[in-house]
């Protein structure tokens, strides 16, 4: 999806396709997609940066007393959806935030992920590649289009027609995607029954976050053709396996895989062992963002695939860390533990900045472990020098907090704010009564 667009080849190419409306679209701190629809005759005024929005109406960003914010759109993010208004097609583009004074805001997601990366490239690494593989739910919606508990499928992993009655739904995501210009790698039934998951060609990092914000819009709005509820939260079901959103990521320096050496037995450079040991080190204190739900928790748990257990190997799958035995070019860590819900630019900002701290600082990498962890016990994980991962999101905001490395990455702005938001998630689920507790207690007592 590499291109580098100019102001006249945007204008020429909304004239000459019949682009009546633009979404101006950028992220809040929790991870929901916004945007500011114009038409086109304001296009030339956008790409001009000269668009202003109300900040404070947007979760995570500025009080009302300092509310005026610019909106500076991406160039080459711009995209035609297949989808038209009966009057024109309709394009978006991803924007940065700026303040009225023209500097960049502090708490946008975009921009927090944008100088984590200039602190990869002042150690001398050119790009942050990274390809993620979001997992999701097909529920199918009542008469109202609202979604029910229902799923479309009872279909398990690469099942096909007829269990599989979300193929063409998945397929037809598929074409959208690549009319848009992803490059989709996979597409397949997850383990779960319902669930789903479409793999698309790795990038840097700003441009797959950029694509996963995308991706999840296109998810939901194809999937409303079909009378079909797609959703990105962790963990819908008790009794199945939740979703996730492993992230493949590696370094390069020019056109060399910085995570590569051919002379190491396992292929990995002491890049990538820095790398891979700042992840594990920060990892319980990143967990927070990438798992930014009390829902995400109930996927981090045993027996149902997702990883709850900071280690790493280079062919199990129950650790934290899997390195794929693709080599060369290909060599890379997947970090398993992020989920779909998650902000994809704070994400890949904290992991990045947990890989960055482990390179400059030289940090050892402990042992891989082969062994099945689900089936080890407390002292034989200790024995091992295996973490859990936090087990609610309390205790995950807890550790943020005690992490000055990871709160570097996302600034005290950015911090304190998610963490505001997130002790009030907490305190609403920890004083609802939920049915479970009705039916526990209500005949009991």
């Amino acid at each position: 999806m590499a291109k580098q667009l100019t102001k006249d080849d945007i204008l020429r190419i909304a004239s000459e396709e019949n682009v009546q409306y633009i979404r101006l679209q950028f992220t809040d701190l929790l991870g929901t997609i916004k945007n500011v629809e114009i038409p086109l005759s304001q296009l030339e005024k956008a790409l001009d940066n000269k668009m202003m929005f109300d900040g404070s109406s947007i979760e995570g960003f500025v009080r009302i007393e300092e509310s005026d914010m610019y909106l500076y759109p991406d160039y080459n993010s711009w995209v035609i959806y297949p989808w038209a208004s009966d009057n024109g097609k309709i394009a978006g583009l991803t924007c940065d935030i700026y303040k009225a004074d023209g500097t960049p805001f502090e708490g946008d997601p975009r921009g927090i992920l944008k100088r984590v990366m200039e602190e990869a490239k002042e150690l001398g690494f050119t790009s942050f590649n990274v390809g993620p593989e979001p997992e999701f739910f097909l529920f199918k919606t009542d008469e109202k289009g609202q979604p029910t508990l229902d799923l479309n499928d009872q279909g398990g992993y690469f099942d096909l027609a007829p269990l599989d009655l979300g193929e063409n739904c998945r397929r037809d995501i598929v074409l959208t995607l690549e009319q848009m210009g992803f490059e989709i790698e996979a597409s397949h039934h997850e383990v779960a029954p319902g669930q789903h998951e479409i793999d698309f060609k790795y990038g840097d990092a700003v441009t797959t976050a950029d694509n996963i914000q995308i991706f999840k819009l296109v998810v939901k709005n194809v999937a409303r053709k079909y009378g079909l509820h797609a959703t990105f939260m962790p963990k819908p079901l008790f009794g199945v396996n939740g979703s996730g959103m492993h992230c493949h990521q590696s370094l390069f320096k020019g056109s060399e895989n910085a995570f590569y050496d051919e002379s190491d037995e396992l292929g990995l450079s002491e890049t990538a062992r820095h790398y891979l040991a700042g992840i594990l080190t920060h990892a319980r204190n990143f967990t927070a963002i990438t798992n930014p739900l009390v829902n995400s928790y109930k996927r981090l748990v045993p027996g149902y695939e997702a990883p709850c257990y900071v280690a790493w190997s280079p062919k199990n799958r129950s650790p934290l860390v899997r390195v794929p035995a693709s080599r060369g070019l290909s060599t890379r860590i997947e970090v398993r533990s992020p989920d779909p819900a998650a902000n994809p630019y704070l994400a890949l900002a904290v992991m990045l900045k947990a890989g960055l701290d482990g390179i400059k600082n030289k940090l050892a990498l402990v042992p891989h472990t082969d062994r099945n962890i689900y089936v080890m016990d407390e002292s034989e994980r200790k024995d091992a020098g295996i973490e859990d991962l936090p087990a609610n999101i309390f205790d995950a905001v807890e550790a943020l907090q005690s992490d000055p490395v990871i709160c570097e990455a996302l600034g005290e702005h950015a911090v304190a704010h998610f963490v505001e938001a997130k002790r009030i998630e907490w305190d609403l689920f920890r004083t609802t009564v939920h049915d479970w507790e009705r039916d526990q207690y209500m005949s009991l007592y």
